[in-house]
């Protein structure tokens, strides 16, 4: 089996390279900005380039693909931001870069409406009484789920690119698998939870200002291929109702814990999530609010499969919300 991690450390000074030839200031063109990034994302190194088409067209094991040792902002990164969304003149930092370079190989950036005030790119740092649900929550588990599962227009891949790592390098990254977790499931929780709609809720940024609207999203936990099948699953929304979906949903996510693997970011990492064939999640970590807390950058991005484009989208489109049906 394919290793999940590509080392990049080869790369760094072509990447570097590639990097000073993108607009300085992303955020005052954002379309022109990821066109760049897609004209010379076609200049790549091989082994790179080769490793994300590869991870493009056939997933893997895993669900994640890992890119470690990337070039990074050292003595120049600013302090970790305490608000967002970024401002629209902050220039351009290394790992922001990355995943324009990497990410414009995979599909296309997309922004949602509701969330982070429909920009694209978004800081992911701790922050005061964060909802549980957030991903600025830092000193309790944020927990398992497939991003926007309960969205139409789920991303295909989440990505994740660390500037900054937690003071004392404890948060990881929790990724399942439905590949590995497949053969953990007896035939009859396949084939209840294959193709079956369940009740789900919705994140807060979704909910429309209700403070719970309840479950208004309807989700299939398994779906696709039976035999390769796709993953819609979150353990703080999925609502099933009927006895049988709740004890069909439980197996699931005692298999999903038992294949889970975890990812310490470090500067320097870019982590692609399979946001089809996973559920992730993140460990608690103690922030110290001194400026160098953790510091994540978290694109979302849709690719041509499972009815998320409908053709003439461009890399940099804010999409708003429709619930699973």
């Amino acid at each position: 089996m394919a290793s999940p991690i590509v080392d990049c450390t080869p790369y760094r000074e072509q990447l570097l390279a590639l990097v000073a030839e993108l607009p300085d200031v992303p955020r005052a063109d954002l379309y022109g900005f990821l066109q760049q990034a897609k004209e010379l994302s076609e200049r790549l190194p091989e082994q790179l380039a080769d490793a994300l088409d590869t991870f493009d067209a056939d997933g893997s094991e895993d669900g994640y693909l890992l890119l470690r040792g990337l070039p990074v902002d050292e003595d120049e990164l600013p302090s970790t931001p305490t608000s967002t969304p970024a401002p629209v003149d902050r220039r351009l930092l290394v790992m922001e870069a990355m995943l324009a370079l990497t990410g414009r190989r995979l599909g296309l950036h997309t922004g949602y409406r509701e969330l982070r005030s429909g920009t694209v790119y978004h800081d992911v740092y701790p922050s005061p009484g964060a909802h549980h649900l957030s991903s600025e929550t830092s000193e309790t588990l944020l927990e398992f789920h497939t991003e926007m599962a309960y969205h139409v227009l789920q991303p295909n891949y989440v990505m994740l690119a660390c500037s900054r790592a937690d003071h004392e390098r404890r948060a990881e990254t929790l990724v399942g698998s439905i590949r590995k977790a497949l053969p953990l499931l007896d035939e009859e929780t396949r084939e209840r939870l294959f193709d079956r709609k369940l009740p789900c809720c919705v994140d807060v940024a979704f909910r429309g200002g209700v403070e719970d609207p309840g479950a208004i999203a309807e989700v299939k936990p398994l779906y696709g291929n039976a035999q390769d099948p796709y993953l819609g699953y979150d353990r703080e929304l999925l609502a099933p109702e009927e006895p049988a979906d709740k004890e069909a949903v439980a197996v699931l996510s005692k298999a999903l814990d038992d294949v889970t693997v975890g990812v310490k970011l470090t500067p320097g990492d870019v982590l692609i999530i399979d946001n089809f064939r996973t559920t992730h999640a993140r460990t608690p970590f103690v922030p110290r609010w001194d400026g160098k807390d953790r510091w994540l950058h978290r694109v979302y991005i849709r690719t041509d499969r499972n009815g998320q484009l409908s053709g003439g989208e461009r890399a940099g489109d804010v999409v708003t919300f429709s619930p699973r049906r």
